[in-house]
């Protein structure tokens, strides 16, 4: 084993072989498209430039490709990380590791390369750490915060649990329960359907534990998931702590975090060496769960419960008030935490008082409670380009439980946008209790949603449903305009994993800063497609030096005919030797033209206008004269490629400052799977970083030629 306090010279030297510096990497954007092979052919380039060997593992869509084995890491004199999203440190412990973004792998790798030779030396003790609790290295890229990483890692991991256990939970209700004065929406319960309803409860048990061990986990690693979920499941049992309702949510991102955090505070303790190996299976998972657990019983558990018990009375005092006020407040307050204390209080509240002869307060929280995940739902259908497919798809899961009134829908677009939701819930909320108010809306069961009103629970159904459509309208527009604000305010940053407000495959051109996945100073070429989906495939990475050669690997297009390349997908019908057009949108329409000429686009003008909307989102110009604009879009029936070269160049908006010259045009449907287009972008970004490519590229003196370049990429 090469040790990393000695590194060999970088070049041949004297000694032949065994001189040469022997390096790894691992490449990763939030998506795992463009950018993860990009950082990948460059680090390989530059390498060979300096005589240096490298291997590099790619994580991308499809999962981790070149995978580093033991024996890789054993022989290594260092490792270098160009990643945006966390990537598992522990098998790299006693080597040299640079950790930075990915935009430092593409643009400044010859640097990465050097900066091994004085890195920290990673000690992966207590069971390994990740890039996100690791101090990034060599001066290298901006990366998002570790804490926005970790929030977004517990979201994405509880997104299954909120869709799965509240549409079973929907589903139950509406065909196997229906209305009982004493017990507000009642299943039987020896029927089928109290089956169905317990399996999407256990969903969401689950929920807030999951959300709180993830959190953990992505900064503590592996010894914080324990802590973490147990901490979870803690937070979310009312009964522990003596109050009547679970900190919800915001109780387990509290629970997250201070798992993390402490674990990460125990690795730092100095033990005996023979302690060392049960530090991260044992040692630290108990000693870390028995501390947060108690901690929040004790400690954090008590004033949940007694700002419960105040809440309650204070509502209490407010009984004789104007129905408008309390309607508004009972609204902001069920909003607020969607099944968390606060909401709890204000559900009890006026569940208590049907007893009484008072329906009045139920019916303004049956009016609020629907609001959130209608709301939240709309907005996703309102300005698609803000959501990615995930949360879109989980938009559609939130409508669903909407009806249904099941709040916790809400929720993950709560936990990954608190500042921008949270307050759209609330004033959407508060308007639908109002109104319910103002019309003395009555529900006669503790429960809420459009289903209580079909079941005939409510009375006042016309002003109930208006209640409910016009707050959900509300937080819609409003949640839409803030989310607009923050991405504007964060222009020159790109989308990161998890619950980003930006498509997919918005990676593959951002260029827009130095942080997430941005392309930095980098890049110009410009693709346009549409918005990948996360259950993509990209192309194996084999090599471990700068590009193979054409005979390097198995033709990916083997059997296609003369005039075809990637897949087909592009053919002498979709390549333009000289592009006419002088601006960008006349560019991109006289792109969409060409790929008319096949016969797969139905509407040309749909066609543009989808790629026009995907700049708005940022420039699809990735420097290095390449631009490649995208459109997803029904306007067309099947994947279609094309490529135009422009001898002035076309202004794209690249940070590089440079005109695109090289134009790639992807389009698919909307309805397409993601795995070949992810493939073929993936073939794009990693080809076009070579330099000679790009010159074959450029002087290629007909559509032919181009085409018999074109085929080079595999």
């Amino acid at each position: 084993m090469t040790s990393p306090a000695g590194l060999p010279p970088t070049g041949g030297g004297s000694s032949g072989e065994q001189q040469r510096l022997k390096l790894l990497a691992v490449t990763a954007c939030p998506t795992g498209i463009a950018h993860t092979y990009m950082a990948a052919e460059k680090l390989a380039q530059a390498a060979e430039q300096l005589g240096v060997d490298i291997k590099v593992e790619t994580q991308g869509s499809i999962g981790a490709e070149n995978v580093l084995t033991d024996n890789d890491v054993r022989t290594a004199d260092g490792i270098i990380i160009a990643a945006d999203k966390d990537v598992d440190l522990s098998r790299f412990a006693g080597k040299r590791v640079v950790t930075v973004g990915v935009a430092e792998g593409i643009h400044h790798p010859e640097r990465l390369i050097e900066q091994v030779r004085t890195a920290p030396v990673h000690g992966g003790g207590g069971g390994g750490t990740s890039t996100s609790s690791s101090a990034a290295s060599g001066g290298g890229g901006k990366e998002r915060s570790v804490g926005y990483k970790a929030l977004m890692n517990g979201v994405s991991y509880m997104i299954p649990f909120v869709v799965v256990g509240g549409l079973l939970i929907a589903i139950s209700l509406s065909l196997g329960g229906h209305t009982d004065p004493s017990g507000g929406l009642v299943i039987p319960k020896d029927s089928f359907w109290m089956d169905v309803n317990n399996i999407g409860v256990i969903g969401f048990q689950l929920m807030v534990p999951i959300l709180s061990g993830y959190i953990a986990y992505a900064i503590g690693d592996r010894p914080a998931l324990v802590p973490g979920m147990v901490g979870g499941w803690i937070a979310n049992t009312g009964s522990l702590y003596d109050s009547e309702a679970g900190a919800g949510f915001i109780g387990a991102i509290v629970t997250g975090f201070l798992a993390g955090y402490l674990v990460l505070w125990i690795k730092k303790v100095e033990v005996p060496k023979f302690v060392r190996p049960i530090m991260p299976i044992i040692v630290i998972p108990i000693v870390a769960t028995t501390a947060l657990g108690l901690f929040f019983i004790y400690v954090i558990g008590k004033p949940i419960s007694w700002v419960f018990e105040h809440l309650t009375d204070w509502l209490g005092g407010m009984t004789g008030t104007s129905a408008v006020l309390l309607g508004a407040i009972l609204g902001l307050m069920i909003a607020f935490d969607m099944g968390g204390p606060v909401n709890k209080t204000a559900f009890l509240f006026g569940a208590g008082l049907i007893a009484t002869g008072n329906q009045e307060v139920m019916g303004m929280c049956a009016a609020a409670i629907p609001v959130m995940p209608l709301g939240q739902g709309l907005a996703t259908l309102i300005r698609k380009r803000l959501y990615t497919e995930q949360e879109r798809e989980t938009g559609l899961a939130s409508l669903f439980m909407g009806l249904f009134g099941i709040s916790e829908g809400a929720i993950p677009f709560a936990a990954a946008r608190p500042a921008q939701v949270i307050p759209a819930n609330m004033l959407g909320g508060a308007v639908a209790g109002a109104l319910a108010g103002l019309a003395g809306v009555e529900d006669a069961v503790p429960h809420g949603g459009p289903i209580v009103a079909v079941l005939g629970a409510v009375s006042g159904v016309p002003m109930f449903f208006v209640a409910v459509v016009i707050g959900t309208v509300v937080t819609a527009l409003t949640t839409v305009a803030l989310v607009d604000v923050s991405e504007r305010r964060r222009k020159g940053q790109s989308v990161v994993d998890g619950l980003a407000p930006q498509p997919e495959l918005a990676h593959a051109g951002v260029g827009v800063g130095a942080g997430g996945d941005g392309l930095g100073a980098g890049g110009g070429t410009a693709i346009v497609h549409a918005p990948a989906q996360r259950t993509s495939s990209a192309p194996a990475s084999t090599g471990s030096t700068a590009d193979a050669s054409p005979d390097s690997s198995e033709d990916a297009s083997a059997g296609a005919s003369d005039d075809e390349v990637l897949s087909g997908y592009l053919t002498a019908q979709t390549v333009k030797v000289r592009l006419d057009s002088g601006d960008k949108e006349a560019a991109i329409r006289e792109m969409a033209g060409l790929l008319a000429a096949t016969g797969k686009v139905t509407d040309v003008e749909e066609l543009v206008a989808a790629a026009l909307r995907r700049e708005e989102q940022g420039t699809t110009g990735l420097g290095e004269e390449i631009a490649i604009p995208h459109a997803k879009t029904d306007a067309v029936t099947a994947p279609v490629v094309g490529f135009a070269r422009s001898a002035e160049g076309v202004e794209w908006g690249s940070l590089d400052g440079t005109k695109a010259k090289l134009v790639f045009m992807i389009s698919v449907p909307e309805a397409a799977a993601g795995d070949e287009h992810l493939r073929i972008l993936a073939l794009l970004s990693r080809k076009l970083m070579d330099t000679g490519f790009r010159e074959r590229l450029m002087t290629a003196p007909d559509e032919a030629a181009v085409l018999d370049v074109l085929r080079e990429i595999r």
